[in-house]
């Protein structure tokens, strides 16, 4: 039995209200025949729209995350957003440790697993992303560091919670305007080092955790990340941001898969 591709991205700070529900309305318009047995759609807007944007479409449809995550239910944390808050608009999932948050906003490993917990407590979809710099991999710790960050990011964790554990690998060297794809090999490697962690963390259970690649994916390089064994979705960047184009690399993607 073929195995579900999962297809999303993440908004960042892009997007009016106005913008992000239209994009995703062209979106659910654009992937309705699709059979949702078949992938799983998710979009990460940012904060201001996600009230409008979870009213705006069938979660059954596509799946609507934030972007970070207070791991607190409230608090004295001036700026921060608490579960309770997310989960009152009514948001599916929480992304925790984008690469943004840990190199820009300088959160740690024990920081990603203060959130994925208490995501997990709330109910949510927990997606941790975690990848390597670029002087890490010229040093060749790239295998270490991500066992790291998933040892540390998902200690606690019990299996009872791992159908709502995803696990997106980004390495930061190839994320954002300048960001240097990955070869299709090179993240095959990567993410067979990501599943064997997981096993070994959750033994006999990991097969649950969907592991994504993300770092400029595009409609070049989308069919032959796909069709790699150890990969089971992409995490799209500004590829996705245009909903005509977004469909087209799903399309393509999946038609890849299904010859490969």
């Amino acid at each position: 039995m073929a195995k579900k591709l999962y297809f999303g991205s993440n908004l960042k700070m892009y997007k009016t209200v106005a913008q992000t529900v239209s994009y995703l309305q062209k979106l659910e318009a654009n992937t309705n025949d699709i059979s949702k047995e078949e992938i799983q759609l998710f979009i990460i807007p940012s904060y201001t729209t996600l009230e409008s944007a979870c009213k705006a479409i069938d979660h059954n449809n596509i799946m609507l995350g934030a972007q970070n995550m207070c791991w607190e239910d409230e608090g004295q944390f001036t700026g921060e957003i608490s579960p309770v808050m997310l989960k009152e608009v009514g948001v599916d999932l929480v992304m925790i440790g984008h690469s943004e948050r840990r190199h820009v906003f300088m959160e740690n490993d024990y920081d990603e697993n203060k959130k994925v917990l208490a995501s997990l407590r709330h109910g949510f979809t927990t997606l941790l992303c975690i990848g390597e710099t670029m002087q890490e991999k010229e040093y060749g710790i790239s295998k270490e560091i991500l066992r790291q960050q998933l040892i540390i990011g998902l200690h606690d964790v019990q299996d009872s919670d791992l159908s709502k554990v995803w696990v997106a690998y980004e390495p930061v060297w190839s994320i954002g305007v300048n960001g240097i794809p990955a070869s299709a090999d090179y993240a095959q490697e990567m993410h067979v080092v990501i599943k064997e962690c997981l096993e070994e963390l959750f033994p006999g259970q990991s097969s649950q955790i969907p592991v994504l690649y993300g770092g400029s994916v595009n409609p070049t390089n989308a069919s032959e990340l796909i069709v790699q064994p150890a990969i089971d979705g992409l995490f799209t960047g500004r590829a996705a941001w245009d909903a005509d184009k977004f469909d087209a690399l799903i399309r393509q993607a999946m038609e890849a898969y299904k010859s490969a």
